[in-house]
């Protein structure tokens, strides 16, 4: 099947070029010139790998990266004319796993393509005790049983498990997991919690979700 590059990149020239090398690669290649257009399109074209130019003309490219890896573990390369070393660092802090410093040679731009995607043929794995999440598959376990979610209550576990212990309130769920589009007073994240809690606890999971009275919900640690 044949794999699919997001690139999110405003400098049409810039586009122009690595779209037609990565296209002689074998690859198909979507575009898009912002953040915001960036962030739809992976959403909806489930891409196997984004390349993310760092500075785009609505967000800052780390916070695209962010909010990327709220939700997917689809590798990510930053395209950044900076070249400091806390800059880089930043940058893989906020979920990027490798950049490339402007200028740079198409060739190699593809090369640390064909390196990424090589890495998530073995596909990353989130383990918190006796639960197992998949990302790239969509599935989720818990003590060697498959939890049946729905795409949602997926994404919402998946939200907690990557940074487990944190507390995040509902306004920061309804901001990451569901865009926003919530209308106010909305008690969806409370019944997706509830559904997600009643599966678990057929698997004698129900205590992982531990609710903060007043501020939110947290995955518990080991």
């Amino acid at each position: 099947m044949e794999q699919r590059i997001l690139l999110i990149e405003d400098n049409p020239d810039i586009t122009r070029v690595v779209s037609y090398e990565l296209e002689q690669s074998g690859y198909r290649v979507l575009t898009a010139p912002d953040g915001v257009s960036g962030l739809t399109s992976a959403r909806e074209n489930n891409p196997d790998l984004v390349i993310l130019d760092l500075g785009l003309p609505d967000f800052d490219g780390a916070e695209i990266a962010r909010r990327l890896r709220k939700t997917s573990a689809v590798p990510i390369i930053i395209l950044t004319a900076m070249d400091a070393v806390d800059r880089k660092v930043n940058l893989l802090e906020a979920g990027a796993d490798d950049y490339i410093t402007k200028p740079f040679h198409p060739e190699e731009l593809v090369a640390r393509v064909k390196v990424q995607l090589r890495h998530q043929q073995h596909g990353e794995i989130i383990s918190i005790g006796a639960l197992e999440i998949h990302p790239q598959k969509r599935l989720c376990h818990y003590n060697g049983h498959e939890v049946r979610l729905s795409p949602k209550e997926f994404d919402l576990l998946t939200f907690l498990a990557r940074q487990p212990g944190r507390v995040y309130s509902r306004d920061e769920i309804e901001r990451e997991v569901w865009n926003g589009e919530l209308p106010s007073n909305s008690n969806v994240v409370d019944v997706h919690m509830a559904n997600m809690r009643a599966k678990l606890r057929d698997l004698d999971g129900y205590g992982i979700i531990r609710t903060v009275r007043g501020i939110g919900y947290a995955l518990k640690t080991p």
